[in-house]
């Protein structure tokens, strides 16, 4: 029998036992079971059996099945202890084309209080006929179970990342999980990063300079999921989007029209500095072409661990913020911040200026599947492709 055999029977014949006691429990076993999609069809199972009054055939069948005798009180007891609660048995994960709607009441009727995107996860409450009450984000309602996966664990991890906030103003990566092992590079505080592995005291994470252990003291780990999004909160998102869209196209007018000023009246101006020799052409235009264009002339300059000089060093988040500062537009200097500006865009369609967020890293992209990004104090400044040499986060566009 494989593993999804398995689950079949098992959920089947823990939701038949218990429907034999009372209803009112199924809900209850059912979730802490994981019984996912097959809930309504082991109730549907066990009421026609009951409707043809074969109370033993059922209880013979629940017995059968785990290979025991046909006392049904005694079989339910025993399905009991077997049930072992586990962190994902009561969430479950949408499986639709795009979203589906969180309703106030179970029916295609009741108002529609937010949506659930693809492969989001909520959390199961309860069942209401062939509908779940779920609860994500904050958002409250109902969901038809049919476009929910729920207690798959292996489904949730897949679309839910592990994460580790850093809490100390400096932590250190090393190559292994040692205070004796190499130092592999520093993180600063308020920093996300994705978790690969955790044992012992000691946090696995991914970093530009490759995946290295951190003590679990000074990081506070957890799963983050993508939730639902309520009606208001996505009319306030949309708005907030279409207000920095404006703000920084009115910021890079104002910035062009500076520059053209400037250059009129026969000045000249360099971002050089005076450790340089080079010299580097001022922006021009306001799209995100002309910031991949004006951040790719710094292809060279050295890496500097919370710096922000495009000349003298910067770090990866510093070289991001003072390139879009050049174009009037303010960012914060942090990669896990930088995940929050702007509004996102898939990985497939980024365009040259979008800001590529990684775990602990960020970058520009340029175009031709490559990003400009100040890697690390050994390379400094430089073009990597392809963009996805390590696992997107996220994509954010200001222009």
């Amino acid at each position: 029998m494989n593993r999804n055999s398995i689950r079949r029977a098992t959920t089947c014949c823990l939701t038949a036992a218990v429907v034999l006691s009372g209803s009112s429990f199924v809900t209850h076993a059912a979730v802490n079971a994981g019984a996912g999609s097959l809930i309504s069809a082991a109730q549907n199972e066990v009421q026609i059996e009951n409707e043809t009054g074969s109370t033993a055939g059922v209880s013979g069948m629940i017995a059968k099945s785990l290979g025991k005798g046909s006392d049904g009180s005694a079989q339910v007891a025993q399905n009991e202890k077997a049930v072992v609660k586990s962190e994902y048995d009561d969430i479950a994960i949408a499986q639709v084309d795009n979203y589906v709607n969180v309703r106030s009441t179970a029916g295609e009727d009741g108002e529609v209080l937010g949506k659930l995107y693809n492969d989001s996860a909520c959390t199961v409450l309860g069942t209401e006929g062939d509908w779940y009450k779920i609860h994500s984000g904050d958002v409250e309602g109902y969901i038809k179970a049919e476009f929910l996966v729920l207690g798959d664990a292996e489904l949730a991890k897949s679309v839910g990342r592990r994460v580790a906030d850093v809490k100390t103003e400096s932590l250190n990566v090393r190559s292994d999980a040692s205070t004796d092992a190499e130092l592999l590079g520093q993180v600063p505080e308020g920093e996300e990063l994705t978790v690969v592995e955790e044992k012992d005291g000691w946090v696995k994470v991914s970093i530009e300079e490759g995946e290295g252990w951190v003590s679990s003291e000074f990081v506070d780990c957890s799963t983050h999921y993508i939730v639902a999004e309520s009606k208001e909160a996505e009319e306030a998102r949309l708005k907030k989007e279409e207000e920095e869209r404006l703000a920084a196209e009115e910021a890079a007018r104002r910035a062009s029209a500076s520059r053209s000023s400037s250059s009129s009246s026969g000045s000249s101006s360099s971002s050089g500095s005076a450790s340089s020799s080079r010299s580097y052409a001022p922006p021009s235009g306001g799209n995100g072409q002309a910031v991949a264009n004006y951040a790719c002339q710094f292809v060279g300059n050295p890496y500097v661990y919370g710096g922000t000089s495009l000349t003298n060093g910067a770090d990866c988040s510093g070289f991001v913020m003072s390139v879009y500062a050049a174009f009037g537009v303010g960012l914060p200097h942090s990669s896990s911040a930088l995940a929050g500006v702007g509004y996102g865009v898939d990985p497939g369609a980024m365009q040259p200026g979008d800001i590529v967020c990684y775990s602990g890293h960020v970058g520009i992209y340029v175009g031709n599947n490559t990003i400009v990004h100040a890697s690390t104090e050994a390379t400094g400044i430089k073009y990597t492709s392809p963009a996805n040499y390590r696992a997107i986060v996220a994509v954010r566009r200001i222009f």
